[in-house]
């Protein structure tokens, strides 16, 4: 792959993830209506992600079967993982255990994306542009992984670290990307699909609750909403 490719990428990539994670650090542990803000924010961006990115390039005519099934093998997977580990985790590590999946959610549904912009650079144009958008909305996703992660217990550098390595499947990505051209349509519709269910049981299943968990109040709910917003403007805009 080109050095120009592999270093675009690797800016978009990880540099964005790398980026949302240290802001996703920022914020105080002790503040639990800021930690609350932030998960329901993030939380928002995700659904956003998964409804107008994910989901709208996975689900071409024809396809809603592999869909469905994607979306509810990662959501059972990871819906078991988090049941395996109940019985054994304290009670700061249920975000831990959000900012983990959500780590390898991200970094599996950025392999495609990564595709993405090596194919845009082996058709001869549209690559930096495609890198510019992807990197712009991978710096919620790494806030989307630090910030459960910072409220668990873990350190800060820890978990923008964390976030970065999620944006190193872009880089891998777009090697094949630029390669062989793009992904078959079925191979393409299933990871997606897979990604988008296991980030909907995070969202749901761990975020959203630990949110209303801290902070008994409707601006949790406000928060969710403008993240949604947000997410729609930075994948659509």
């Amino acid at each position: 792959m080109a050095g120009e490719v592999f270093w675009v990428t690797f800016l978009a990539g990880v540099g964005g993830t790398g980026l949302g994670g240290v802001a996703g650090g920022l914020f105080r542990r002790e503040s639990e209506r800021t930690v609350s803000l932030l998960l329901s924010f993030a939380a928002g961006v995700m659904v956003a992600v998964v409804c107008f990115d994910l989901l709208a390039e996975a689900a071409a005519p024809g396809r809603l079967f592999p869909v469905a099934a994607g979306i509810l093998a990662g959501y059972g997977v990871t819906a078991g993982l988090g049941y395996l580990l109940e019985r054994r985790r304290r009670q700061e590590s249920r975000l831990l255990l959000a900012g983990l999946v959500m780590g390898a959610a991200i970094a599996l549904h950025n392999l495609p994306e990564g595709m993405a912009i090596g194919a845009s650079f082996a058709g001869g144009g549209g690559g930096w542009a495609m890198a510019a958008v992807i990197g712009l909305h991978n710096v919620p996703e790494g806030m989307a992984v630090a910030a459960p992660l910072v409220a668990g217990g873990r350190k800060r550098r820890w978990a923008a670290a964390l976030a970065a390595l999620a944006g190193v499947p872009t880089v891998l990505g777009a090697a094949l990307g630029y390669g062989l051209g793009t992904m078959g349509p079925l191979a393409l519709t299933t990871t997606l699909s897979f990604a988008a269910g296991a980030m909907l049981y995070v969202v749901f299943g761990e975020l959203l609750p630990e949110a209303e968990e801290l902070w008994r109040s409707r601006v949790p709910a406000v928060a969710a909403v403008a993240g949604v917003v947000a997410g729609l403007i930075i994948t659509r805009g």
